[in-house]
C-alpha cells in the first residue's frame, strides 16, 4: 500500500521571516536567543517558526551536505522490552552503511516527543524513525518539512507523515477478542498501563471492544495505570479487578509484563487457569517463556519492524509507503481449548 510523500522542501530563515513579517537577521537573533528583540516580536517569530515546523540548522556552514550520518530514533520507553528489540532490528540493517542510530526517549509524553524531535532535527540527520502516528501539530509539521525520509513505526492505523511500518493494532485487538469469545469466555475485563497516552494499546482496546459488541458483550470491568509496565503492577491491578468483579472469567492485558504479573497472582490464589479464568497479553516477549504457564499473547513483529524501517532509511529514495506486518496469535496455556 503506498501513499504520496508529504516531505516538502527544507524551510529557511526566509520562510520564517516572511511568515512573521520581520527581517531574516531578526529571526536569526530570536532563534539563537541573541540581541535586543522586543517580547512581542520574539513571540511572533517563535509562533511563526512553530506553525511552519521550522527547525534551526546547528551545522549550517559546517558541512557542505548539511546532513550528518545520524538516524534519529524516537521511542516512548527503554524499560519496555519491546523497543530494545526494535533497536536491534534497526542496528542490524544500519551496521556497515555509515549511518548511526541515535535514540531519544519520550516517556509517552507528547510535549516531550515534540522536544526530542526538535533537538534531533536541529542536527540535520539523514533520516528519522519515530514510534507511533500520533504527534502534536508542531511535531508533525517539523517532520513533514524535514526533507529527509521519515518512518513512523509500530502502527499503521492512521495516515503517516511519509512512511509507516507496523501492524494494525485495531485488527490485533479484534482478533484477540474473537479468539477469547470463541473459547467460551463471557465476563471479560481489560487492564492497561500508560493509558491514555499509549495510542497503540488504545487502538487494540477499541478493536477488542468491537469484537465483544458484535457478540453482544461488553467489558465487565477495566483497570488503568498511567505508569510503566511491571510484574508487581500486574499483580496489583489483577487483585483490584478480581476484588471488584469476582465473576470475571477473562483478563485481557495491554502488554505481556503486567499479564505475567496477573498470571502469577492468579496462580498464587489457587485459581484454575485457564478453566476458571483465562488471561492474555500482547507483544510475545520471550523473556516470559519460563513462567509456570505460557501466557497467551500476540507477536508485535518488533524485530522485523526495526529492520524494514532501517531499510527504508538506508535504501534509495522512494515515495511514501505503508508496510503492514501481520502478528500471530499465540494461545499459550491461558486460553481454554
Amino acid at each position: 500500500m503506498t501513499r504520496p510523500s508529504d516531505v516538502h522542501h527544507t524551510l529557511t530563515l526566509r520562510d520564517v521571516s516572511e511568515a512573521s513579517g520581520v527581517s531574516e537577521m531578526t529571526v536569526s537573533r530570536v532563534l539563537r536567543n541573541r540581541g535586543d528583540v522586543s517580547p512581542a516580536t520574539r513571540e511572533r517569530v517563535l509562533e511563526a517558526a512553530r506553525t511552519l515546523g521550522y527547525v534551526p540548522n546547528k551545522i549550517a556552514g559546517a558541512l557542505a551536505s548539511q546532513r550528518v550520518n545520524l538516524v534519529g530514533v524516537v521511542i516512548p520507553s527503554l524499560s519496555n522490552m519491546v523497543f530494545p528489540e526494535v533497536m536491534t532490528g534497526i542496528s542490524s540493517v544500519l551496521d556497515g552503511t555509515g549511518l548511526q542510530p541515535v535514540v531519544g526517549v519520550t516517556n509517552y509524553l507528547p510535549d516531550r516527543e515534540e522536544s526530542v524531535i526538535y533537538e534531533m532535527l536541529s542536527w540535520r540527520p539523514s533520516g528519522m524513525i519515530v514510534a507511533g502516528l500520533e504527534h502534536t501539530d508542531a511535531a508533525r509539521a517539523m517532520l513533514g518539512r524535514a526533507g529527509i525520509p521519515i518512518v513512523e513505526i509500530m502502527d499503521i492505523d492512521g495516515v503517516p507523515v511519509n512512511h509507516a511500518v507496523g501492524i494494525s493494532h485495531h485488527r490485533a485487538g479484534r482478533q484477540m477478542g474473537e479468539a477469547i469469545i470463541a473459547a467460551g469466555y463471557r465476563r471479560i475485563a481489560f487492564l492497561g498501563t500508560q493509558m491514555p497516552n499509549d495510542h497503540r494499546a488504545r487502538k487494540r482496546l477499541e478493536g477488542f471492544e468491537e469484537a465483544l459488541a458484535k457478540a453482544g458483550l461488553s467489558l465487565v470491568d477495566r483497570e488503568y495505570y498511567s505508569g510503566g509496565s511491571a510484574l508487581l503492577k500486574g499483580r496489583e491491578m489483577t487483585a483490584a479487578v478480581l476484588s471488584r468483579s469476582p465473576e470475571t472469567d477473562f483478563l485481557y492485558y495491554s502488554n505481556d509484563m503486567i499479564g505475567a504479573g496477573g498470571l502469577l497472582y492468579c496462580l498464587s490464589e489457587g485459581l484454575d487457569v485457564p478453566g476458571r479464568i483465562g488471561l492474555a497479553g500482547f507483544n510475545g516477549v520471550e523473556l516470559l517463556d519460563g513462567l509456570p504457564r505460557k501466557l497467551a499473547t500476540m507477536d508485535a513483529c518488533r524485530l522485523e519492524i526495526g529492520r524494514k524501517a532501517a531499510e527504508i532509511i538506508a535504501g534509495p529514495a522512494m515515495e511514501g509507503a505503508t508496510v503492514e506486518l501481520l502478528p500471530k496469535l499465540e494461545r499459550g496455556d491461558t486460553i481454554r481449548g
